[in-house]
């Protein structure tokens, strides 16, 4: 089950990064929408990673 999941996932963000190379070179709405979703995701990925970093480097 968990190998399902993981899976799904990975497709998930294949598809996403798919959307975004096709976004930059123009592409449909719907694309663009994906894009979008894709990059935002990414960005709070990144933020919930660096803010749990930082508050153990104060020591």
């Amino acid at each position: 089950m968990f190998l399902i999941v993981l899976s799904g996932l990975l497709v998930l963000a294949v598809f996403g990064c798919v959307c975004v190379v096709r976004a930059a070179r123009g592409g449909p709405r719907w694309v663009r929408g994906v894009a979008k979703a894709t990059v935002l995701a990414g960005e709070l990925a990144g933020r919930s990673g660096r803010s749990s970093r930082s508050q153990g480097d104060d020591d």
